[in-house]
């Protein structure tokens, strides 16, 4: 037989071989003790981050990846720590090989800290899951979801592409996602919600000392809200309806179809709820 034929047979069969062999895999761990209050700052390119808070006194550090190798060749882990100060980057490899859709790849750091912190996590294409923290809280991600519970403090989230949802948070919250849906609860001293649907639960002991703003582009906005918040509403809708199932709210001004202006209980400070092409509801909670 030809050898230049069976070479041409056996290089296609080479690599689907290759794209066939079971996916890499490797693990890293390291604590990190920490004396006062611990500063965390976490990224990474494109994997998962977990953070879940208890009652310790260190940083447990987790990342696993499938179809990679950690190495200086592969997916870098750069790490440092001054003090209560901890940074982790996990970085991916700039190459990529896939034949018949490539093996399955992903990184994910899983992270076990103490309750009460200050954290800033980043990851441009992962999802980012937190649970029961206190303190300043940071997560972004480009095209990911964000879930976060028993979150409280002054919290920031943020996805480009993702959804977030969130339960028990107490204290500050800021959120946006630029295409995504958003259901979130909690009690409040600030609020700031900016995305496509929302679903929010404002629990009793909610104070609106400064504005709080509720946006969406292009979606409708449902607000669960307990019947001792004091606030002065303003709600618009550009192509929408707005509805409302609250008591003690006592209409000020013009009352139309698609704007309200009035207090809720004695008024307070500015609860503005606003969509551009969507409908309003508020009711009692």
């Amino acid at each position: 037989m030809n050898r230049t034929f069976l070479a041409g047979i056996f290089v296609p069969m080479a690599f689907v071989a290759a794209a066939c062999t079971p996916a890499r895999a490797d693990d890293w761990s390291k604590t990190y003790q920490v004396n006062g209050r611990a500063d965390l700052r976490v990224s990474t390119d494109d994997g998962d981050v977990t953070i879940l808070g208890s009652n310790q006194k260190q940083i447990d550090v987790h990342v696993t990846t499938e179809g990679y190798k950690i190495g200086s060749s592969d997916v870098r882990i750069e790490e440092s720590q001054n003090g209560d100060h901890v940074v982790i980057s996990v970085k991916m490899p700039h190459f990529g090989f896939s034949l018949f859709g490539g093996r399955h790849k992903s990184v994910k750091v899983e992270l076990h800290v103490p309750r009460d912190l200050d954290v800033d996590v980043e990851t441009s294409d992962g999802n980012v899951v937190a649970q029961t923290l206190s303190g300043h809280a940071h997560f972004s991600t480009g095209d990911g979801n964000i879930s976060a519970s028993e979150t409280h403090g002054d919290v920031r989230l943020h996805t480009g592409d993702g959804r977030i949802e969130g339960a028990g948070f107490d204290g500050a919250l800021d959120a946006n996602t630029g295409d995504g849906n958003m259901r979130i609860a909690g009690r409040f001293d600030s609020l700031s919600l900016k995305t496509g649907n929302i679903e929010a639960q404002v629990a009793s002991g909610s104070k609106v000392a400064s504005t709080w703003t509720i946006r969406s582009g292009d979606g409708h906005i449902n607000m669960r809200i307990a019947t001792d918040l004091n606030a002065n509403v303003e709600a618009r809708t550009g192509d929408g309806s707005i509805t409302l199932d609250v008591p003690n709210f006592a209409v000020s001004g013009s009352l139309s179809h698609s704007s309200v202006h009035g207090k809720l209980n004695a008024g307070g400070g500015t609860l503005s709820v606003s969509s551009g092409d969507g409908s309003i509801h508020l009711e009692k909670l």
